[in-house]
């Protein structure tokens, strides 16, 4: 037996000796009473919960609600009229008995389904038609009677109705899934539900597992680079001098300890002293976006989409080229290794009022991705300009900020608060055309 399993760990404790100068507040020693009772009726109690979802879950949770309602009536009124004689009430607990025991025919009996879920696609965006099939074939070597099948969307339920099916006949049905919103719809398990005409009795059979279908949020295409400005391959060069890099610049005197490597020896024998190369320091795009999702920050639930939808459409592009990619939002960073992982994250992003505002968001964007060369803050229409002037201070010298905000109906414009550019964005199809007046 391990060293920690219950038993182990109840007899450790058994062997603790109370401290000498311990004093025995009642609290306290109820407290390890109950410690210890727990850890005694662990190995019981699992066994009883094994016990009870294999045996005993199966056959009650066949009951429902409306059944329990009966058989507790039936009781009550067979014990009323035993104790008071009133044969009316036994009568009408007999009643009731009889139509439990007639319910139990309705959900006997065993069906053979071969059932497959097929979604045309498990990812689409708002807006997009969500396609899928089931496909039922009967594997039994009898004909099988007709018959509905359950298939859980969401917080709906769609129901099919079979035929009745020959041996190897098989049904298809589609079916379509409304996206009006962004959202991780759980579709299926695909059940089928025998039940009794008075619903007393409910008795399901699953047949396939549940399947995610992540309804992205909407983008938009950006022509040409993600933000109009970055340049692409090697980088921006910057005014910052590096002795190793791909840029070169001009030549110096031989300092102890430079690379040898990059000593040029042609002007070393024309001057007679050692000159090394010297280099601009280059810089690979990498974009970094902070996204907040404090909903106080936003007008309305619109403006909160918008924003998730402009953040993806520009961390879409960015990925598309190939550049370096970073989002964080107040829970966290979100993956962004490749564009559907991306997508899937945003999908998943449910907003909340919460203390951590955009400028506290700023803040750990500097500090999570330092190397960053372009940063997008993508905020709400409640977000002040002193607020905006705050996140923008975080911002390393020599990075290229930007804030999106979002304010819905308002005019695509530009605005300027100290280095950090301002793009108010109104309609998710301005984002073009803001972001080019951002290049401008």
């Amino acid at each position: 037996m391990s060293s920690g399993t219950p038993l182990i760990r109840l007899a450790e404790r058994l062997k603790q000796p109370f401290a000498r100068n311990a004093r025995l507040h009642p609290s306290a020693v109820w407290a390890e009473a109950s410690s210890t009772a727990a850890l005694a009726l662990a190995p019981a109690w699992r066994r009883a919960r094994g016990v009870w979802l294999k045996y005993a879950w199966p056959v009650l949770s066949v009951v429902s609600i409306l059944g329990w309602s009966v058989l507790a009536a039936a009781v009550l009124l067979w014990v009323t009229g035993q104790a008071f004689g009133w044969q009316e009430a036994k009568a009408a607990a007999i009643a009731a008995f009889v139509m439990f025991v007639v319910a139990v025919g309705f959900i006997l009996g065993r069906s053979s389904y071969g059932v497959v879920l097929d979604l045309a696609r498990t990812r689409v965006a708002v807006g997009d038609s969500a396609v899928g099939s089931i496909a039922v074939s009967n594997t039994s070597a009898r004909p099988l009677l007709p018959a509905a099948l359950e298939l859980p969307v969401g917080n709906a339920t769609a129901v099919f109705h079979l035929p009745r099916m020959k041996p190897g006949q098989v049904h298809e049905d589609l079916f379509t899934i409304p996206t009006a919103r962004r959202a991780v719809i759980v579709v299926g398990p695909v059940r089928s539900v025998r039940a009794d005409p008075l619903h007393l009795l409910r008795r399901q059979v699953l047949w396939t597992e549940p399947e995610d279908l992540f309804v992205h949020p909407r983008t938009v295409a950006l022509a040409g680079s993600a933000a109009g400005f970055i340049r692409d391959l090697e980088g921006m060069p910057t005014t910052d001098l590096s002795s190793a890099d791909v840029s070169f610049h001009a030549l110096r005197d031989y300092v102890p300890g430079d690379d040898r490597r990059h000593i040029h020896w042609k002007t070393t024998a024309r001057t007679n002293k050692l000159m090394v190369r010297q280099f601009e320091e280059t810089r690979r795009a990498h974009l970094a976006i902070s996204l907040s999702i404090n909903t106080d920050e936003y007008a309305s639930e619109t403006e909160f989409e918008m924003a998730i939808s402009a953040a993806a459409s520009i961390g879409r592009q960015a990925i598309r080229e190939q550049r370096e990619l970073d989002i964080i939002t107040q829970k966290g960073p979100l993956r962004c290794e490749t564009g559907r992982n991306m997508l899937d994250d945003m999908t998943r992003i449910v907003g909340a009022p919460m203390r951590r505002t955009a400028v506290d968001l700023a803040r750990t964007l500097a500090d999570t991705v330092p190397n960053a060369s372009v940063t997008f803050f993508v905020v709400g229409s409640n977000v002040t300009a002193t607020q905006l002037r705050s996140a923008a201070v975080s911002v390393p010298p020599g990075v290229r900020s930007l804030a999106v905000r979002v304010e819905a109906g308002a005019a695509p414009s530009r605005a300027n608060i100290a280095d950090l550019t301002v793009l108010t964005l109104g309609d998710l199809a301005d984002l073009a055309i803001v972001l080019r007046k951002a290049a401008a």
